[in-house]
C-alpha cells in the first residue's frame, strides 16, 4: 500500500503516519516527491487496514500497490531513479559506460587500463577481484591482493570501482575497495547475501540470473531495497535459450518493460550477452538505441592473453571506435555519453 500525503503535510503529520506504520509491525519508507510526500508500506503479509490510516491529518489518499515488488515498482515510486555517484550519475537522459578487464590480473594491466578509460572520459571501471568460474581449475582472481590493487587505481586516477561480491564473508573488503558493488547473475536470488548489501551504503549492480524472468529479478532488486539499500542498478546480460550461436541471448527486448514497470536504471552488458567480441559493438548501439541507460563492457589492453573472457572483450582501440560510434547515436536521441 502508498499512503500519499497532501502536498502542504507538514513534518510532524508525516512522521506520525510512520509512526502508525510502525505501530502496525510494518515498514514504513518515506518517498519525498516534488510536490508531495509518499510513504510506502512493505511487510504486510494480509490487506492493510486502510481505516487505521485514512484518517490521519495530512493524509490525501491510500492506493493500493499490485505488483509484488512494492519499492521496485513505479506503482510506488513514479519518477526514474537515478544513482549519483562522486564520478557520475545513472538513470535515464545520460548512456553511462563502466569498462574494464573480466578480472584483476596484475597491477600494471589495471593501472594501464585504469589511465586509458580516463583518457577516453570513462568514469567506471570494472574489474573482478573474485571471479566465479564455470570450472574450478580456471583462474579464479586475486581476491584481496586484487581488491587492493583496484583501490590503488581509484586513488591514482580518480576511477570510480565496480566489482563483484560473491559471498558475504568478503562483502567488508569489497565495500571498501568498490563504488559500485555488483552481484553477478549466479548470485541474483543469494538472498543471504542481497540481505547483505541491502545494508551497504554502496550502490548494488545487480545483474540477471541466467535463466530469471523479468519479475523473479524485480523481486531480487525488491531484496536489496527491503533493507533500505535504493541505490539499486538492473544489468541485462543474457539469457539461456536454446541458441548456440552467441554465448548468450541477450534480451535486449526487457528494457521497455523494465522502464514501464520499474523505476530503476538499467544497463545492458554486450559482453557476457554475445560471448564475441566481433558482436559486441552492434549489441551495444542496439541497447543504447533500446533505451537502456549505460553499458558494462569488457576490454583488455591484449585480449588474446587475457586469464579469462578474452574472447568477448575489445581491445583498446576497438573500445575507442565503439565510443565514438555509440556519441554520434546519442546525439539525436538526445542521450548524454557519460
Amino acid at each position: 500500500m502508498l499512503v500519499v500525503m497532501h502536498s502542504h503535510a507538514t513534518p510532524e503529520q508525516i512522521a506520525q503516519v510512520i509512526a502508525a506504520i510502525q505501530g502496525m509491525s510494518l515498514t514504513a519508507h518515506p518517498l519525498p516527491g516534488a510536490t508531495r510526500t509518499a510513504i510506502g508500506i512493505t511487510g504486510n503479509l494480509s490487506a492493510v487496514d486502510p481505516n487505521a490510516l485514512a484518517g490521519l491529518p495530512g493524509v490525501l489518499e491510500l492506493l493500493r500497490v499490485t505488483k509484488p515488488y512494492k519499492l521496485a515498482s513505479r506503482e510506488m515510486h513514479e519518477a526514474d531513479t537515478y544513482v549519483r555517484l562522486p564520478q557520475t550519475t545513472i538513470g535515464p537522459g545520460t548512456f553511462t559506460l563502466i569498462a574494464g578487464p573480466c578480472s584483476v590480473e596484475n597491477e600494471e594491466m589495471i593501472l594501464r587500463t585504469a589511465d586509458f578509460l580516463v583518457s577516453q572520459g570513462v568514469r567506471l571501471m570494472r574489474a573482478g577481484a573474485f571471479k566465479p568460474r564455470s570450472s574450478p581449475y580456471a583462474f579464479q582472481g586475486l581476491a584481496h591482493a586484487g581488491l587492493e590493487i583496484l583501490a590503488k587505481a581509484r586513488a591514482r586516477t580518480g576511477i570510480g570501482i565496480v566489482t563483484e561480491l560473491m559471498d558475504t564473508e568478503n562483502a567488508d573488503a569489497v565495500e571498501e575497495a568498490a563504488d559500485v558493488i555488483q552481484i553477478g547473475t549466479r548470485n541474483m536470488q543469494n538472498f543471504s547475501l542481497l540481505r547483505r548489501v541491502a545494508r551497504s551504503s554502496r550502490p548494488v549492480l545487480l545483474k540477471r540470473g541466467m535463466s530469471a524472468t523479468l519479475e523473479e529479478w524485480l523481486m531480487a532488486a525488491e531484496y536489496v531495497m527491503a533493507g533500505n539499500n535504493f541505490n539499486v542498478i538492473l544489468c541485462e546480460r543474457g539469457v539461456r535459450t536454446f541458441s548456440d550461436h552467441s554465448r548468450n541471448t541477450l534480451d535486449l527486448s526487457v528494457i521497455p518493460p523494465v522502464k514501464h514497470l520499474s523505476h530503476l536504471p538499467i544497463l545492458v552488458d554486450p559482453s557476457h550477452g554475445t560471448g564475441k567480441r566481433d558482436y559486441v559493438p552492434a549489441m551495444a548501439r542496439a541497447a543504447l538505441a533500446a533505451g537502456a541507460d549505460g553499458l558494462l563492457i569488457e576490454i583488455h589492453p591484449e585480449p588474446d592473453r587475457a586469464l579469462s573472457d578474452g574472447a568477448q572483450s575489445l581491445d583498446f582501440p576497438g573500445f575507442a571506435r565503439l565510443l565514438e560510434s555509440l556519441r554520434r547515436l546519442a546525439d539525436p536521441l538526445g542521450v548524454v555519453i557519460n
